[in-house]
C-alpha cells in the first residue's frame, strides 16, 4: 500500500481521535449576546431590586389606603387619585411646582447661555469665572440652602446686618408669604448656573467655524447669528439642558425644605414636599403614592414637549 493511501485511511481515526475526549468539539460556545447578559446580570439586578420593584410597588400602594402601623390595608382602587383631584393643598401644591420649574429653567437657560458666548474665549481669565460659576454647583442643596437661610435671615443674616449697616430696615425674605417663592427660585438659579453654563458651552465649542465664516459671507451679524446659525446648531444641547433642568425643577425638595419646609402658608409647599408630608409625617403611603404617580406623568408630559419643541433633522 502506498504511503498516500496509508495517510487517507489515517486521517478519519486521527479526526475522531481528536474529537473523542469528552465531545468538546460538538458543545456550542456561547453566544456573544449570552455573555453580555451575564456581564450585565449584577446592574439588571440592582435595577430591578432598587429601581423597577420600588416603581411596581409604588402603584400598588396608591391602589390601598396603605398606612404605616395598621393591620389591614383597605383596597380603595383609584380613590386616591380622586382625593388628589378635590385636595386644594395638591392644586397649591401643583402650581407652586410649576411656576418653580417654569421660571427657574427659562432663566438658567437665559443666563446659562449668555455665561457661555461670554466665556467662550479660552483664557486663564474666563478659566477662572467659569471655575467660580460652576462651583456652587458641586455643593449639596442642602448645604446651599442651610447657608442661604441663615444669610437671609433677617435678624442676624449677613445681608439683614449689610441693610440695617447702611440705614434701611432688613427684609424678611424667607418669612414674606409674597418674597419666599421668588427667593427660593433665585437661589436655585444661582445654584445650577454653572451647570447649565458648562453644558452649553460644550455645545458652542463644537459648532463647526466655517458656518460663522459662510454667515459672515453672506453679511450676517450679531442676532441674525445667533439665531440662523448658534441656536439651531446646538438644539441637541438645548434639549439635553432644557429636559434636564425640568426633571430636577419638577422634583425639587433640598432646597425648600431646608430654607422653608414650604412655608409660609405653603407659599413654597412643592409636590415633592407634600408627598414628604404624607407619606413620612402622616404615613399615608397610598396617598403619598398617588402623589408621586401625578408629579411622574407631569415629568413625562414636560419632558414630550420639550422633546417635539426642540426636534430636529439634518436638514436644519
Amino acid at each position: 500500500m502506498s504511503a498516500h493511501a496509508t495517510s487517507l485511511s489515517s486521517a478519519p481515526s486521527a479526526a475522531a481521535g481528536s474529537a473523542a475526549p469528552g465531545g468538546r468539539r460538538g458543545r456550542r460556545r456561547p453566544s456573544a449576546a449570552a455573555a453580555g447578559w451575564l456581564f450585565a446580570a449584577p446592574s439588571l439586578t440592582i435595577l430591578g431590586v432598587f429601581v423597577a420593584w420600588p416603581i411596581v410597588q409604588s402603584f400598588r400602594y396608591s391602589l390601598y389606603d396603605w398606612r404605616i402601623g395598621a393591620k389591614v390595608q383597605e383596597w380603595v382602587g383609584l380613590g386616591n387619585y380622586a382625593a388628589l383631584v378635590e385636595e386644594r393643598l395638591f392644586w397649591n401644591a401643583l402650581r407652586v411646582t410649576l411656576v418653580f420649574s417654569a421660571v427657574s429653567v427659562v432663566a438658567q437657560m437665559v443666563l446659562g447661555y449668555a455665561a457661555a458666548a461670554a466665556l467662550q474665549r479660552d483664557s486663564w481669565l474666563t478659566k477662572a469665572v467659569r471655575s467660580v460659576f460652576f462651583f456652587p454647583t458641586v455643593v449639596a442643596l442642602a448645604t446651599i440652602g442651610l447657608v442661604w437661610r441663615f444669610l437671609l435671615d433677617p435678624n442676624i443674616g449677613l445681608l439683614g446686618g449689610v441693610v440695617e449697616w447702611l440705614g434701611g430696615e432688613p427684609v424678611a425674605w424667607l418669612q414674606d408669604p409674597d418674597l419666599a417663592l421668588p427667593t427660593v427660585i433665585a437661589v436655585s438659579v444661582w445654584k445650577n448656573l454653572g451647570f447649565t453654563m458648562i453644558i452649553l458651552l460644550a455645545g458652542l465649542k463644537g459648532v463647526p467655524a466655517h458656518l460663522y465664516e459662510a454667515a459672515a459671507l453672506d453679511g450676517a451679524q450679531g442676532w441674525q447669528v445667533t439665531r440662523h446659525v448658534t441656536l439651531p446648531s446646538i438644539r441637541p444641547t438645548l434639549l439635553l439642558a432644557a429636559v434636564m433642568l425640568t426633571v430636577s425643577s419638577l422634583q425639587v425638595f433640598d432646597l425648600v425644605y431646608v430654607m422653608t419646609k414650604g412655608g409660609p402658608l405653603n407659599t413654597t409647599d412643592t409636590l415633592v414636599t407634600m408627598l414628604v408630608r404624607e407619606g413620612f409625617e402622616y404615613f399615608d403611603i397610598g396617598y403619598a403614592s398617588a402623589v408621586a404617580w401625578a408629579l411622574f406623568i407631569i415629568i413625562l408630559l414636560a419632558s414630550a414637549l420639550q422633546m417635539r419643541f426642540f426636534r430636529y433633522n439634518d436638514v436644519d
